[in-house]
This record gives C-alpha cells, sequence and structure tokens, in this order.
C-alpha cells in the first residue's frame, strides 16, 4: 500500500508592517520644519539673486512665527488639557516640542549665518552695507540721532513695572526693548524694569548716510533706539537695554454655537489676539538673567519657551531691506499673458480680446497664474457687473486682501441693479480683520452677505454669473484652486476654470444655496463638495484605480495616480495610498509642505515617490490625476489631503471635461513639474528631503519654463 505523500510545506510569508504602524508616518510639525529648510536652502542658493535671498530668509522667519503661533500653541494646548494621546506617528506633545525646539534652533543658527555670513557680505559688494550702530562714524551717529529726535523719539512710550504699575502688555510678534534703570548715584540704587516698544509703524532700517563706496548705509531701529535710550529716562541711569521678541497663541477659539453674531465674535476674537498666552520669548544672546527672570515670570512661560537668537531679532523684518530699489539685485519683473484663448486673430487688425461669454459658450478656458494673468477674472466680473443681460452673481471669498479689485466690481455690480450675494469666510487665518471691513462695505450696499456655516470654514472658490443669453439662462462659473485675491495672484501657482456647462451651474447653485440657506443635497452631478461627498468620492476613486492594478490596468497602461497638493496629511488617506501601491499603483506625489506618508518604504510604498518645489512662486495649485485604465480623469480645487480640508471645511474638487484641457494640464503643466531638476527635491524614507540629481543635462526649473512659454506664447 501507497504511502500516502505528506503535504508540501510552504515557507511562511513574512508579514509586511501594518498600515497602522506609527513608523510608516511623518509627523506633520517635523514635516512642516522640513518644508521651512527647503525655503532657507532658497536663501542659500548663490543662483538666486541676492534681494531674493534676503527675501527668503525673511519668509522663513514669518513661517516660523506662524508656526509657532498656530502649531505649537497647539501642541501646548494639548499639554495644559492633559492630552498626551499620540498621534499617527506616534508622537506625543512633549516629544513634538523638544523635536520641533531642536530643529527650530538649527534652522535659526543657519539663518543667521546665511545673513552675516553670506547675504550682508555680498549686498556690502553692491553698496548696501547693513551696520551695527559701534561700527558707524560720527557723521553717521549725528545723522542717526537727529532722525531719532524728529521721528522716533515723539512715538516712544517707556512703560515702568513696579508695585504701582503693572507689567505692561507686549502685543503679539512685538519687538521691545528691556531696559534696567537705576536712580543716579553709587550704583547702589534699586533697579528697576521698563517695557519700550520698537514702534513698527516706521521703518526699521534707519539710513544714515554713505561711507568707505556705499552707496546706502543703515542701522536697525532698535539700535538707535537704544543708543538714545537715556531720553526717555531723564535723571535716571540706564544699566542695560536688551532687545526682546514675543510670539503669542494666534489660533482663534470661536464658539461659534454659543455666538449670536459671528461676526461680533470674529472682531472680539481678533482684539485678542494681541493677547493670546505667549509661546515662545526670542531675546539676544547676552541678555542677564536678571532681566530674563522678570520677562519668564511676568509672561508665565518656562526656560523651554525661551530662545536666544545669534544675532538680529525678527527677521521677518528683513522684507524691508528686500523692498530696496534695487532691480538689479532681484529676479526680473514678470508680466503675465493674456490667455491665447482669449484672443481672436483679424487680418485687419492686432489680436484683440474676444468677448468672454462668446468664448465660453464654445469652450471651456483654462487660466494658469501667474503666467497667465489673473485681470482675466477681474475683467470678466467687471463685465458682468455692467452688462444689461447679467441678472445675479454669486461669489465666495476666502481671502481678497485690501483694495481688492475684486470687492470693487461686486459693488460696482450692486450699482447697476444686479442681484448680488457672497459668503464671506471670516475665519479665514490672519485676514479676518480684511474680510470683517470687506463684509461691512458689502452690507452696506445692499449685498446679501453670509458668512459660511456653523462649525464649518468655507475654502472653496467659486463664482456663478447667470445671464439671459436670449436663447437661454445661462449660468457662468469660475471654480479654482487659489482665492480671489489679485496680489497673491501674483506670487501663487494656481489653476482656475471658466466655462458655462450646464452641470457646472446647476452644481454651484446647489451648492450656493447649501451655503446660504438650508439644503441637505448629497448627488452632486460634478463636483466634489467637502464636507458633503469629497472623501467618499476620492477614496472611491482611488479604491478604481487600486482594481485598475489588480486586474492589469487594461488597455490604458499602468494604473496610476498624480497628485499636486499644498499638503498631505490625513491618516486614511495615506492608508489608501499605501493600499495603493502594494497593489501595483505607481503613485508621484508633488507636495509643497507637509508630507506625512513615507516613500519607499519596503512591502509598502516602493511604488510612491514624493517630490517638493521650493521657488519665486509659492506652489498653491492642486491637481489630481487618475489614470482610469487609459480613460484619464483630471480633478482640479481648494482641497489638500488634510482632515480639516475633508472633514471640516467646506471644499470643491471639480473635473475638466474637456479632454484637450486634460491633456494640457498634463503634458504642459505637470510633466513639466516632474522634469524639474533645479528646484524639486525628493522626499527620503526618513522624512528629509534632498535636491534631485540633473544627470548631465542643463536643469530645468518648472517654473522659469513656465515664464518662458507664457511670454514667448
Amino acid at each position: 500500500m501507497a504511502k500516502k505523500s505528506s503535504p508540501r510545506k510552504h515557507p511562511k510569508e513574512t508579514p509586511g508592517p501594518k498600515l497602522t504602524d506609527p513608523q510608516l508616518y511623518v509627523n506633520r510639525e517635523m514635516s512642516l520644519l522640513a518644508f521651512q529648510r527647503r525655503v532657507l536652502e532658497e536663501a542659500l542658493d548663490p543662483q538666486n539673486p541676492l534681494l531674493e535671498r534676503v527675501k527668503f530668509l525673511s519668509i522663513l522667519a514669518s513661517n516660523l512665527d506662524e508656526f509657532f503661533m498656530v502649531r505649537i500653541a497647539g501642541v501646548i494646548a494639548q499639554l495644559d488639557a492633559g492630552v498626551d494621546k499620540p498621534g499617527a506617528d506616534g508622537m506625543r506633545p512633549p516629544a513634538i516640542l523638544a523635536a520641533a525646539r531642536a530643529e527650530v534652533e538649527a534652522l535659526l543658527r543657519e539663518a543667521h549665518q546665511c545673513l552675516s555670513k553670506r547675504l550682508l557680505p555680498a549686498l556690502e559688494k553692491h553698496g548696501v552695507a547693513i551696520l551695527d550702530y559701534s561700527e558707524l562714524n560720527a557723521r553717521q551717529r549725528e545723522t542717526a540721532a537727529a532722525y531719532f529726535t524728529s521721528t522716533i523719539f515723539p512715538v516712544l512710550t517707556p512703560l515702568a513695572f513696579d508695585p504701582g504699575r503693572p507689567f505692561p502688555h507686549i502685543s503679539n510678534l512685538s519687538l521691545n526693548l528691556a531696559v534696567l534703570i537705576e536712580p543716579p548715584g553709587d550704583g547702589k540704587g534699586e533697579e528697576s524694569f521698563a517695557r519700550v516698544k520698537v514702534p513698527d509703524t516706521l521703518p526699521q532700517l534707519v539710513p544714515v548716510g554713505a561711507n568707505n563706496g556705499h552707496r546706502e548705509v543703515f542701522v536697525w531701529i532698535e539700535q538707535v533706539i537704544a543708543a538714545n535710550i537715556s531720553a526717555l529716562f531723564l535723571g535716571m541711569e540706564v544699566r542695560e537695554v536688551h532687545p526682546f521678541h514675543i510670539t503669542r497663541d494666534a489660533d482663534l477659539a470661536i464658539k461659534e454655537l454659543e455666538a449670536e453674531d459671528l461676526l461680533e465674535t470674529i472682531e472680539e476674537g481678533v482684539r485678542a489676539r494681541r493677547f493670546g498666552s505667549v509661546v515662545r520669548l526670542e531675546v539676544d544672546a547676552g541678555m542677564p538673567e536678571l532681566l530674563l527672570q522678570i520677562l519668564t515670570a511676568n509672561l508665565e512661560i518656562d526656560s523651554s519657551q525661551v530662545y536666544r537668537s545669534p544675532g538680529l531679532l525678527s527677521l521677518a523684518r528683513l522684507i524691508q531691506l528686500y523692498k530696496l530699489n534695487r532691480p538689479d539685485l532681484k529676479d526680473p519683473v514678470f508680466v503675465p499673458a493674456v490667455p491665447k484663448s482669449l484672443l481672436r486673430s483679424s487680418e485687419e487688425q492686432a489680436e484683440e480680446e474676444e468677448d468672454i461669454f462668446s468664448v465660453l459658450q464654445r469652450k471651456d478656458v483654462l487660466l494658469h497664474h501667474p503666467y497667465e494673468s489673473f485681470q482675466v477674472v477681474v475683467d470678466f466680473l467687471r463685465r458682468a457687473a455692467r452688462d444689461p443681460k447679467v441678472q445675479a452673481i454669486k461669489m465666495v471669498l476666502y481671502r481678497v486682501g485690501r483694495n481688492s479689485p475684486v470687492v470693487e466690481a461686486l459693488l460696482d455690480a450692486i450699482d447697476h441693479g444686479k442681484q448680488v450675494a457672497v459668503l464671506v469666510e471670516l475665519k479665514a487665518r490672519f485676514d479676518e480683520e480684511s474680510n470683517i471691513e470687506w463684509a461691512r462695505a458689502l452690507e452696506r450696499e445692499g449685498v446679501h452677505v453670509a458668512y459660511g456655516l456653523v462649525g464649518l470654514k468655507t475654502h472653496c472658490k467659486l463664482l456663478q454669473v447667470v445671464r439671459n443669453d436670449g436663447d437661454a439662462l445661462r449660468r457662468y462659473v469660475h471654480a479654482a484652486t487659489g482665492n480671489y485675491n489679485a496680489v497673491t495672484a501674483q506670487i501663487y501657482t494656481d489653476l482656475g476654470l471658466l466655462t458655462c456647462r450646464p452641470e457646472f451651474g446647476e452644481d454651484s447653485t446647489d451648492l450656493f444655496n447649501y451655503l446660504t440657506g438650508y439644503s441637505a443635497k448629497h448627488d452632486y452631478r460634478k463636483l466634489m463638495v467637502s464636507p458633503v461627498n469629497l472623501r467618499e468620492r476620492f477614496e472611491a476613486l482611488v479604491r478604481r484605480e487600486i482594481e485598475h492594478a489588480r486586474k492589469g490596468a487594461g488597455n490604458g497602461g499602468a494604473a496610476r495616480l498624480i497628485f499636486k497638493m499644498n499638503a498631505l496629511e490625513d491618516a486614511r488617506i495615506i492608508r489608501l495610498l499605501y493600499e495603493a501601491s502594494q497593489a501595483g499603483v505607481k503613485i508621484t506625489l508633488l507636495v509643497r509642505g507637509i508630507c506625512c506618508l513615507r516613500p519607499g518604504v519596503p512591502g509598502v510604498s516602493e511604488n510612491v515617490e514624493v517630490f517638493s518645489i521650493v521657488g519665486r512662486f509659492l506652489e498653491h495649485s492642486r491637481i489630481y490625476y487618475f489614470a482610469n485604465g487609459g480613460k484619464p480623469e483630471v480633478y482640479l480645487g481648494s482641497a489638500d489631503l488634510m482632515p480639516r480640508n475633508l472633514d471640516r471645511r467646506v471644499e470643491i474638487l471639480f473635473p475638466l471635461e474637456d479632454p484637450a484641457l486634460v491633456r494640457h494640464v498634463m503634458d504642459d503643466i505637470v510633466r513639466v513639474y516632474l522634469e524639474d531638476t533645479a528646484k524639486a527635491r525628493v522626499m527620503q524614507v526618513d522624512g528629509r528631503y534632498a535636491r534631485r540629481p540633473k544627470s548631465g543635462k542643463k536643469a530645468l526649473n518648472s517654473q522659469r519654463y513656465f515664464m518662458d512659454a507664457a511670454t514667448h506664447s
């Protein structure tokens, strides 16, 4: 009888890491600081014009201010509330604070070295000198003293601190002088503390005349004040003068459900921001312990929140140096182009702009800012405001800035008898005051103004014009990745779509009804809308790509995802992208800032590559490409892949319906980004970034490529 064969034993497969493993996720605060390092690299790059490098140092400092005001303030608030829960990355609040402090100190140390060792010496060679007060000659000191007497002294207010006078309020981001004084005599009198605020309404760089071949010589305003400080304390001896700079918690805590009037609540919050709890104190390296103890005790902070600076405090002020009239030390001026799609050729005359409504009845128009002019959007709105066929205009305003031509056009529309409805997002961080002013102005002129939904920030970018074209009542729609801000439109890269496709018009009407009235609609035709259906539909598209990969992607080639965004933080989306990578989907992510996904992890993300581009313009456009088995789909919109965008904001993603526009975005825009070897950095598995190798070819700068293409189109 034959023996039964024993079953063949297969070697046990080593299970891959669980997709919830904290080691698969980069901490968001550390990822954001990695972005700041990429900004610093632009200041260090000798290929950039000199004053542009100065500007990047200013941007770095400004970004770090916001990092403390929002991110670090949030972590400290967690600790104060007794919350010690780790995030998806496994880091707890104390570990985050310690790691962030070490990286911030390293960044600032390198920034100061860049300024003192590279930029200032290079500026001197070009005739611009920033001197220490001790380096001024006698004539320059006389000039500085005269400026102090005539211009600075009248606006200074010394505030004493003693048993009869409380410690003065110190506003957020203010630069101050801590002064130690005592009565005249033998030096044995009781020392007293006073605070002098350095006025931010005056130029921070004081011109003191030329010397040694320098055409322009400056000294920082706080040094001029310190050198003449005795004028504020007549009859007293000034023992110590040291600058300090504070950063406060600036994240508004708005209890909307308890607020009878959201607008009033926002106004109160903006006022309170100036006196939020202190999260960082920056002092000069030489500040004595006595002064430091007075500050820390009265600001109610501990030593972990004190940062000793190796140089200039408040590097954000370097933006004033950038504003010098030295075009030879800056990027050449770039003038955006009018899109060819809006021009018509005539044999009798040069190209001229065609009526925008006529164009849109024939085709969709895609705008690529800042390479193509944002003025097209402003002119579209102005035309709509005065067109007798236009009946109504509806718009979402998130960030519009001051002196806004967009708001002026809306006011003009009211003057011409149009029905105008505007949703003004009052909670646009750091733009609340500007938005409040515009909301008041619009209401005074008869615009229907809404302030968004309780508990949700409205972040979508949408404009609708309703026009009676005779043969039909058409809804013309502008949907975009960027804000209706004419200033930032010159420095942010964004995409905007103009269309009169009926389904877009119907969806935009439904969305405005959701924003300004009551609507529980979920079945939008073309738009993905958060928090209604965006997450659900987006995840379904990724899962569809996974199915294409498992089936071999059909005749359309490999399953493929290409996403361009500002931030990737959502753990659920990251896990889904890991699943897609494991299924064989090729994934390319262009992420400007935070990226909590780790590429290149064996068994998890070998099929994922992550790039970041930092350059002259702030990369702000969001593009989501799905290969879809040879029937590609491209979505644009306002949403990043973060929990706040997917769950706690009103956002939209909208499809490109015209195949020609899909090809244009992928072949003429995304392809160029992916080939960038000048400004692209590649994310490593440890969360760090490395320059992309040039492979012996001439480096391709994607932003410069787009500028050249716009100029020569």
